[in-house]
């Protein structure tokens, strides 16, 4: 546990491929301010989402719980029929850092439930609800009259055409206002404003604070002034090898969801185009984070504040012939990027452990000073960013409830292989280090039996350990190895009754 408590600083993006990060990907992009933060801290090169989409991996960010167990399971925009908001008695790593004397901000994206905001979470700041940039938002109208700043406007929109012939979902378009005038840099203008008042208060010892700046985007569509919009040139970007996606011997789903973002209706130009402008998404952003971090040096406050950066999930942006997420779990959309710094602990550092948002979670409580075990289903990060050696999980687990529809999925990956289990229709197993682009599903491959069992065991008995109910489905379906019980749960005749498996 931390020694003392420190402020912390928490920077978050909404749906952010790591290859869009200099410290991830140097041949082809630059991102100067997450790169030197990666350079002053540590890189976790294999961070994870627990589930590709923004509210239920909110929530679990929020609780330190997976979403299996805090049941906020949707986005509010595409809920169908699950609980839309947390229990009032649900722990939060708000809640604790309140009661321990923290002062709270978080500027930008909430997007954790429908019906209570971020000030029900002991949060300061304006209530910017919904899933992208509220563009109308009296406050960013404020920001706009007070700076001279024209509205927004927007062009050159890129839509490609549905199944039922309509015009697709808006991709991108080009936005007709300066950068000061983008939402982005509101929202870093708004959180630089809180960090000179937050100082304020910290100097004086009144109390340490959590400020967190949750950016829209690069979440599509992507809106950028030209500068941006223009940094990096279609023709020299590459199609990622995924676009040879067939979906064969992949679950029918795949196939429906590239339908719905009309992939194959977009000329090869256009899908690069696509893939230069959120390339320039990302580096809008990143220049964003640099004005907050170099405000915090400014002030300083480097030498008593914990900095994070991640996402809440990643983006296909065409891989797989996707755009968006969706249900299919693919590196693309589950690894995000992970850097923290903390002061006094190493510089520099890459870490291969496998981490996840609940990991913050409990390395936020950690860094408190309190317990980190309140975050459930997290482990404080402290140790690795110290540099320590020290026993960590082997390997990495996921899941996925459902957008636009319910859809139940859970995945075990290992250093090389990755499982999931898809009830409706075909699992999946991919093998990482022959095929990185998961493009050959090998499950039914019989050179790979031994696997496949190994990994259906293992996923079983995380489940059922941890008391998901998935696992009921897994033992009737697969070979999840012999059982000390019945999972039909029918076992009343008598009270000694014992399961004896077949």
């Amino acid at each position: 546990m931390s020694a003392s408590p420190r402020n912390i600083l928490f920077l978050m993006t909404d749906q952010h491929r790591v290859d869009t990060l200099g410290c991830h990907n140097p041949t082809e992009v630059s991102t100067p301010a997450l790169d030197g933060l990666a350079a002053s801290g540590t890189l976790f090169e294999r961070a994870y989402t627990p589930t590709a989409i923004c509210t239920p991996a909110r929530a679990s960010l929020l609780t330190g719980k997976l979403p299996f167990r805090h049941k906020l399971l949707a986005n509010h925009e595409r809920n169908v029929g699950y609980m839309e908001d947390l229990p009032r008695e649900e722990f939060t790593f708000s809640a604790a850092l309140s009661a321990a004397g923290y002062r709270l901000g978080l500027q930008g994206k909430w997007h954790v439930g429908t019906h209570r905001n971020a000030a029900d979470f002991g949060f300061e700041g304006a209530d910017l609800p919904g899933w992208h940039n509220p563009v109308d938002h009296p406050d960013y109208l404020k920001y706009l009259e007070d700076n001279g700043l024209p509205p927004y406007e927007i062009s050159d929109h890129v839509r490609g055409t549905l199944p039922n012939g309509n015009p697709g979902n808006l991709l991108a378009a080009r936005l007709h206002q300066p950068v000061e005038a983008t939402f982005e840099h509101y929202l870093a203008t708004r959180t630089i404003e809180r960090l000179h008042e937050y100082a304020d208060d910290y100097r004086t010892g009144r109390r340490p604070f959590f400020l967190a700046t949750h950016f829209f985007g690069p979440h599509l569509p992507y809106l950028l002034p030209e500068e941006y919009y223009d940094m990096y040139d279609p023709d020299e970007i590459e199609l990622p090898a995924s676009v040879a996606e067939t979906f064969e011997g992949k679950p029918p789903v795949q196939r429906n969801y590239s339908a719905l973002w009309t992939y194959d209706t977009l000329a090869e130009d256009v899908s690069r185009k696509l893939i230069a402008v959120y390339r320039g998404y990302a580096a809008m952003i990143d220049g964003e984070i640099g004005r907050i971090l170099d405000t915090l040096r400014e002030l300083g406050l480097e030498d008593s504040t914990a900095v994070f950066f991640t996402a809440d999930h990643g983006e296909f942006t065409g891989a797989h012939r996707l755009h968006d997420k969706g249900p299919a779990m693919y590196e693309d959309i589950y690894r995000i990027p992970g850097i923290v710094r903390v002061p006094g602990m190493p510089a520099g550092q890459v870490r291969r452990e496998f981490v996840g948002l609940t990991d913050c979670t409990a390395t936020i409580l950690d860094l408190a000073g309190l317990d980190p075990a309140q975050a459930v289903d997290g482990a404080s990060l402290l140790p690795l960013v110290a540099g320590e050696d020290v026993p960590w999980r082997a390997e990495l687990t996921a899941e996925f409830h459902g957008h636009h529809f319910p859809y139940p999925q859970r995945m075990i990956r290992d250093d090389r292989y990755k499982l999931v289990v898809n009830p409706e229709s075909r699992n999946e197993l991919y093998d990482l280090a022959t095929d990185p682009h998961e493009l050959s599903n090998r499950y039914t491959h019989p050179e790979l039996a031994a696997v496949r069992r190994r990994l259906t065991v293992r996923l079983y008995d995380v489940l059922r350990d941890r008391g998901d109910n998935f696992h009921h489905w897994m033992s009737a379906m697969a070979d999840t190895g012999s059982l000390d019980h019945d999972p039909s749960l029918a076992v009343f005749e008598t009270e000694s009754e014992v399961y004896k498996p077949a």
